[in-house]
C-alpha cells in the first residue's frame, strides 16, 4: 500500500481505460522508446482516500481523474514529457492504489461514473486538442473524423457540442448508422470508395475541411491531403493504419496544409473537457468493460476486435452517478 507524501494524494482506483499505445508498447508496435516492465495504462478514475502534507486542492472522498502527462499543467510541454509518460517512462495506473502529486489529477465530471470518466484523459483530451489547438475552430466549420475508435468518437461528440459540421468515415454500414445517430452530418465508406478523400471533400461543397482528425497515419494521410481545405490543419493523432501509401508530393505541396502532431494535451485542457462534458451531458462510448481479474482479456479485445468506443477495466466498486446502470 503506497502512502501520500507531501503534496500528494492517494487514489483508490476504480476504473482504467485502454488506449492503442497500451497494446502497441508490449507488442513492439509503438514508434517511441519505452522502459520495459512498467505497470501499464495512463487513464484512470478513482476516489481520494488519503492526502499528504500541503495538499490544498483536494480532500478525502473527492472523485478524480488522472492527467495523461503528470507534469504538463499548461503552455509548452516540459522536456521530461517522455520520461514522465505513464506506462513508458514510469509506472501507470492499472493497480488498486496510487500516490501522485495533486497537480496530476482533476475532478471527475459530476455527470459520469468512473468507468465512463476514465476514458477522458487521453482520448477526450486528444480530440479536444485536435479541434482547438493554436487555431480553435468556429461554429459551422467542417471537421473530418475517421472510424469509430475512442479519439474519433470523442472528436465527433465534442465537435457537435461546439456547433461544427462533421463528416465521418467507416467501412461498415452498421457503424455508419451509429455515427449518424451520434451526430455525424455525413458518413463516407472508405472501403467502397477508393478516393474517399475527394468524396468527403464534395460533401463540404467542394471547399474542403477546416480540420481533419488524422488517426490512421501512413495509410490515410494521402486521402487527408485530398480532403483538406487550403491553408487548413491536419491534426496528426495516431498511426492505426499501417497499409502505407506513397504520398504524392504535388498533393502535399498544393494542399498548403498545416500538419500538427497532437501529443494528447495538458491538465488545463482536461479541465476544459470536463466542463464541456458536464455542460452538454456527453456520454463517452464504451465498447466493453472487463473486471480487474481478467485484465489481459481487455488488452486482447482492444487489439483484435476493432472496438466501437473505449475498452475499460473496472478495478473497484464505483459510487458515481451511473453506477448500477
Amino acid at each position: 500500500m503506497p502512502t501520500a507524501g507531501p503534496g500528494e494524494v492517494l487514489v483508490q482506483i476504480q476504473a482504467v481505460s485502454l488506449n492503442f499505445r497500451d497494446v502497441a508498447i508490449p507488442t513492439g508496435r509503438h514508434p517511441l522508446q519505452h522502459s520495459p516492465g512498467l505497470i501499464p495504462t495512463s487513464d484512470a478514475a478513482g476516489v481520494i482516500v488519503g492526502v499528504g502534507d500541503g495538499v490544498s486542492d483536494f480532500q478525502r472522498g473527492d472523485r478524480v481523474l488522472s492527467t495523461y502527462h503528470p507534469r504538463w499543467v499548461g503552455g509548452r510541454p516540459p522536456s521530461s514529457m517522455t520520461s514522465d509518460a505513464y506506462g513508458r517512462g514510469r509506472d501507470g495506473w492499472l493497480t488498486e492504489y496510487k500516490a501522485v502529486s495533486q497537480q496530476s489529477v482533476v475532478l471527475v465530471p459530476s455527470s459520469l461514473a468512473s468507468h465512463s470518466a476514465c476514458t477522458l484523459p487521453c482520448a477526450g483530451v486528444t480530440a479536444w486538442s485536435a479541434l482547438r489547438g493554436p487555431d480553435p475552430l468556429r461554429s459551422g466549420q467542417w471537421v473530418l473524423t475517421m472510424g469509430t475508435g475512442g479519439v474519433s468518437l470523442f472528436a465527433l461528440q465534442l465537435a457537435k457540442a461546439s456547433g461544427l459540421q462533421v463528416v465521418a468515415t467507416t467501412s461498415s454500414p452498421q457503424k455508419a448508422e451509429f455515427l449518424k445517430a451520434l451526430g455525424a452530418s455525413h458518413v463516407v465508406n472508405y472501403s467502397a470508395e477508393r478516393s474517399w478523400g475527394l468524396s468527403a471533400r464534395e460533401l463540404t461543397g467542394g471547399r474542403g475541411f477546416d480540420r481533419i482528425v488524422e488517426v490512421g497515419g501512413a495509410g490515410t494521410m494521402a486521402q487527408s491531403l485530398l480532403a483538406i481545405k487550403e491553408f487548413s490543419e491536419i491534426a496528426l493523432v495516431g498511426f492505426l493504419d499501417h497499409s502505407a501509401q506513397s504520398i504524392d508530393f504535388g498533393d502535399l505541396f498544393r494542399s498548403n496544409a498545416n500538419i500538427r502532431q497532437v501529443r494528447v494535451g495538458h491538465r488545463q485542457q482536461l479541465e476544459e473537457v470536463v466542463e464541456v462534458v458536464n455542460a452538454h451531458d456527453i456520454k463517452p462510448v464504451i465498447d466493453a468493460v472487463f473486471p480487474f481479474e481478467v485484465a489481459p482479456a481487455a488488452f486482447r479485445h482492444l487489439d483484435a476486435a476493432r472496438p466501437v468506443g473505449k475498452v475499460v477495466i473496472e478495478i473497484s466498486p464505483d459510487p458515481g452517478p451511473e453506477a448500477g446502470m
